[in-house]
């Protein structure tokens, strides 16, 4: 039997510094480009090792906002969002045409992309900031949101997105991560928690209640402690599921 393909992408450029152990084991990448963190030298680092392992490249925009590494809200005019999303995809388009590697992706961080889910006003105002890029590459959103609708009936090509190391409410936001539970650590719980989404599609939230979700790729976040060790463990077990890494 062929095994089918799944994407696991990552976000990477944050200043961890696993970036060469991660990226033998995803198929997308989502890199830091100055907001929340990110400079010209990760972004560079981690394109050239993008290259090196053929995986597909994004963009990873945020509240400017490294202090708080674009984890909370704030509060920003329109005009002054969409000048900080022009300029950290400036910067990351400036490095990555030098090399001549594909833009594949925009994927919002953190409170950015958790905002945008819900509010109508910033999602169109998101959508604004990286108009430029609509044509040729896609937007990763999380399933059933306000991005989602507006991003597909303003043209741009979307992929849905859920997350395989943190935990879902049962409004499918994700659990605060000042709450002990919000990430899932360990590798057979978050393969678990992948293959639920992937082949039920449902989720099963932290009330126990399994929610319809549907999503075309599925994220590891490169700063959770154990990333290696869940991407070590999912690697090794996926074949054993009929599902092998997207080339």
């Amino acid at each position: 039997m062929v095994n089918k393909t799944i994407d696991i992408n990552c976000d990477v450029g944050e200043g961890v510094g696993n970036e060469q152990e991660l990226f033998p084991m995803i198929s997308s990448c989502n890199i830091a480009c100055g907001g929340h963190a990110g400079s010209r030298e990760s972004i560079r680092h981690c394109l050239e090792l993008a290259k090196q392992f053929n995986v597909k490249v994004g963009a990873h925009p945020s509240y400017p906002d490294k202090e708080n590494f674009g984890r909370i809200s704030i509060d920003i005019s329109q005009e002054d969002l969409i000048k900080t999303i022009e300029s950290q995809m400036q910067q990351f388009e400036a490095v990555r045409e030098q090399m001549d590697i594909k833009l594949h992706h925009i994927k919002p961080h953190g409170a950015l992309y958790n905002d945008i889910a819900k509010n109508e006003t910033l999602a169109t105002t998101f959508l604004k900031g990286i108009e430029v890029f609509k044509r040729g590459m896609v937007l990763y959103v999380p399933y059933a949101s306000v991005i989602h609708r507006l991003a597909i009936k303003n043209g741009f090509t979307v992929l849905v997105e859920a997350f395989a190391d943190r935990n879902y409410n049962k409004d499918l936001s994700l659990v605060s991560r000042k709450e002990n539970n919000a990430l899932i650590t360990k590798g057979d719980e978050v393969l678990t928690h992948l293959l639920r989404m992937h082949n039920e599609k449902m989720v099963k939230t932290i009330t126990g209640d399994k929610v319809e979700i549907e999503a075309n790729t599925f994220c590891i976040h490169g700063d959770t402690p154990s990333a290696l060790q869940i991407l070590m463990y999912i690697t090794k077990h996926l074949p054993e599921h009929n599902l092998q890494l997207k080339s």
